[in-house]
């Protein structure tokens, strides 16, 4: 029996040869849908020369938590904005954080192993909070310093990877509620290092604290106070010489590239906006306190 099938206006019969062609056609389908799914579930991206996108599902939770009111009508865009870049040893680390036109929603790092080629987040998206600055002292200690941004910059942490990236463990600089962002750090060994926090004009004893740690970053120690930033000794460039970010001609992507003699060579690219979200009215809530 022959089944016929309509293509452009036409009558055909049906013929198994056919079958391989509707097969590809499948497998392509679900082959763009493994691979959201997957985004979405690991944080994994490929580059294949266009700006890569990073998953973001709109989760309801995180935009009643910011406040957001989202609608059909009037969607929420959300921003990827990279902050810093380095290299460690093979690898290069990118860091900074999601957000709306409002509101931080979340940190973001991200790692790459194979020159750009694919890119994963290693350390689990931190709500409210924004990664600032990198610094990697060897192939396999390094830091990305951060805090919560909203609604105030608050409780400064420092992200800790002692594999090469691979893998991040969290650790406050002071205690919880301690108000003020992280306004430069150095590390000059795998174990000691300095920091600044900025905790605002009107902080008791004066707006710079200085900070220091022996366990590489585990414990921080308040070394000072003062109304003057404080100089941080034997201090590390804030920025790696070899690697830049820039935004492209159009400011629809952010770049990441690399210097090749008096050249800079392109790595990759992210999309800077990579998501519209919307939310049904009455279902809005007020924002969860932390």
């Amino acid at each position: 029996m022959q089944i016929p099938v309509t293509t452009s206006g036409r009558t055909h019969p049906y013929h198994p040869r056919m079958r391989p062609r509707l097969y590809s056609r499948v497998a392509a389908i679900l082959l763009i849908f493994t691979s959201a799914l997957l985004a979405q579930s690991t944080g994994l991206v490929r580059n294949d020369g266009e700006p890569m996108q990073l998953a973001y599902s709109c989760p309801e939770a995180d935009l009643q938590w910011a406040g957001m009111a989202c609608s059909e009508e009037d969607p929420c865009p959300i921003y990827l904005e990279l902050t810093s870049v380095v290299p460690a040893g093979r690898k290069i680390v990118a860091a900074g954080n999601l957000h709306s036109t409002s509101a931080t929603l979340s940190s973001v790092l991200l790692v790459t192993d194979d020159a750009g080629i694919t890119w994963k987040e290693p350390a689990a998206r931190i709500r409210g909070a924004a990664l600032d600055q990198l610094q990697f002292i060897d192939a396999q200690h390094g830091w990305a310093a951060g805090e919560t941004q909203y609604p105030l910059p608050r409780d400064p942490f420092f992200l800790i990877s002692t594999d090469g990236g691979d893998s991040w463990r969290q650790h406050a600089v002071g205690e919880e509620g301690m108000p003020g962002a992280i306004q430069r750090f150095s590390f000059d060994s795998r174990d000691h290092g300095e920091l600044i926090v900025d905790a605002g004009k009107a902080a008791e004893g004066g707006r710079y604290y200085s900070y220091e740690s022996r366990t590489g970053g585990d414990n921080w120690e308040i070394r000072g106070k003062s109304d003057q930033l404080p100089v941080i000794r034997n201090a590390a460039p804030l920025e790696n010489v070899d690697y830049r970010l820039r935004t492209s001609k159009d400011s629809k992507s952010y770049q990441i590239e690399k210097r090749s003699g008096e050249q800079w060579s392109p790595i990759a690219s992210f999309l800077i906006e990579i998501a519209n979200c919307m939310i049904a009215p009455g279902q809005l809530k007020e924002p969860e306190s932390q």
